[in-house]
């Protein structure tokens, strides 16, 4: 699991795809984000600021170098301080890269021989915690797994047939079905219709949780 830092990527308003943000393309954006916010037009913006039209909108493109005066100036006009309108720039994003077959086998709570659980990532940083699942039911167990935990689930089968139980529901999931459901209510699996099973399992909570 290559856990890798990528710099910040947007798209190119000119049409050229994606690229690497430069400051001025950063400035514009948050400019142009921060009137939208206000509802209030180029036009408007430019005479709060003592800017012409043509210069906040050569700005809001990205095509000039405002001086930090002029920056002040638009700061003022927005109601924020100056540094908001550097927000984004030279800012890191997390990307989790797993290859096919190298995802980290785990044992989760309920796990049973012939039910195998591979994490395909996980998020490090934020208020929310999500943790992807290939889950794979090779195997009848004696006694099926239930879980109650907090959060969301979202289920994606992949293969085979499997009737799933959520609180006092049961589901027929087949290959293309999706489940999504509140995780504190009893869950799991119950009947296995169709071995192998195979299914995403993407869980998400909060991290203080």
């Amino acid at each position: 699991m290559a856990r890798t830092r990528t710099d910040l990527i947007d798209q190119d308003p000119h049409g050229g795809g994606s690229r690497h943000a430069t400051l001025e393309y950063v400035i514009g954006r948050r400019v142009r984000e921060l009137r939208g916010r206000l509802n209030l037009t180029l036009a408007e913006l430019a005479s709060a600021a003592d800017l012409s039209p043509g210069m906040l909108s050569k700005i809001e493109n990205g095509g000039t170098s405002p001086s930090l005066a002029t920056l002040q100036r638009l700061a003022d006009a927005l109601a924020v301080p100056v540094t908001a309108l550097f927000r984004g720039y030279g800012e890191q994003s997390d990307a989790i890269h797993v290859k096919a077959g190298q995802g980290l086998k785990i044992e989760r709570r309920g796990t049973r021989a012939g039910h195998q659980y591979q994490l395909l990532g996980h998020t490090v940083e934020g208020p929310v915690v999500v943790e992807p699942y290939l889950i794979t039911l090779s195997a009848e167990s004696d006694v099926f797994p239930t879980f109650q935990h907090e959060g969301r689930e979202l289920l994606y089968i992949l293969e085979g047939i499997v009737l799933y139980r959520h609180g006092d529901r049961t589901f027929r999931l087949e290959p293309g079905d999706s489940l999504l459901f509140d995780s504190l209510a009893p869950h799991g699996p119950e009947v296995l219709i169709d071995l192998p099973i195979r299914f995403i399992c993407v869980i998400s909570y909060a991290r203080n949780a």
